[in-house]
């Protein structure tokens, strides 16, 4: 029988996609960097990224009895409180809250120092049998760096990225894991025994269907949690921003017939070094 395992999910939140995003210059709201125009305003849901990572965890934490799923979360409380009414149906886990900034602007390495310095809070929680899940890309800071930092942090050097599928080996024989490598193919590796960081792709798990008893008993923790969290300083030296806006729409189309691939690949060419 393998050896319950203690599982930390690192997961944001991000606007909705369908809505539509402008940047904002520094403002009495968010002094120190850029926002998002209306960005309190905006719904929010879990990072797509993440949301694989908390599915591939619960549905692991079901196959190995006595486990336990953290969600770590960096974000405005009230926001957080908005997608957890939604993502407590998914899947069980325990929440704990950071109060900070969600936007694309918050610098990786700032972000990575706040939920490192979390996680090694939490109550209970084994190194022995941690396995740091994440999501390997993210669809607000996109830096593909946040959670090798925190791993790093944490001291935690078997690190797995762009994993799409784990499997628990039999009579606790360790993990299976595979891993997108370059090609379109994938890497299969093996992992002994915890700790490790797996950042993950999409998975292949679909995403659960809604159960309110799940999402109930996730709330008696959640909003406890949201009550407690911390306000995380992330005024570090980061980037620093000039100016922000949205990229310049520019389209001039020219209809030829009949040009060899060779002339449009030359036109290509000097037009993008005109750039």
């Amino acid at each position: 029988m393998p050896t319950p395992l203690h599982i930390v999910v690192c997961g944001g939140i991000v606007p909705d996609p369908l809505q539509t995003l402008e940047p904002a210059a520094p403002n009495a709201a968010f002094p120190a960097q850029p926002s998002l125009k209306n960005e309190m305003m905006l719904p929010a849901v879990l990072d797509p990224w993440a949301a694989h990572a908390l599915f591939e965890a619960a549905h692991l934490s079901a196959q190995v009895p006595g486990s336990k799923v953290w969600l770590v979360s960096l974000g405005p409380k009230a926001k957080l409180q908005q997608v957890m009414m939604t993502i407590a149906q998914k899947a069980p886990f325990e929440l704990v809250a950071i109060d900070g900034p969600a936007s694309g602007f918050t610098d990786a390495f700032a972000a990575a120092a706040a939920l490192a310095a979390t996680i090694e809070q939490i109550p209970g929680l084994d190194r022995g049998r941690l396995l740091l899940f994440g999501g390997w890309e993210s669809a607000s800071r996109g830096a593909g760096s946040t959670l090798q930092m925190v791993g790093e942090r944490l001291g935690i050097t078997e690190q797995f990225q762009g994993v799409d599928r784990i499997a628990a080996r039999a009579e606790g024989a360790g993990f299976e894991i595979m891993e997108r490598i370059e090609g379109g193919r994938h890497q299969v590796s093996l992992l002994s025994s915890p700790p490790a960081v797996l950042g993950w792709a999409t998975g292949y798990l679909p995403e659960p269907r809604n159960n309110p008893q799940v999402g109930m008993a996730n709330m008696r923790t959640i909003m406890p949690a949201l009550q407690r969290a911390k306000a995380a300083a992330m005024n570090g030296a980061g980037p620093s921003f000039a100016s922000v806006r949205l990229p310049a729409v520019e389209r001039q189309t020219r209809i030829v017939k009949d040009m060899p691939p060779e002339e449009i690949a030359r036109e290509i060419v000097a037009w993008m070094g005109e750039e």
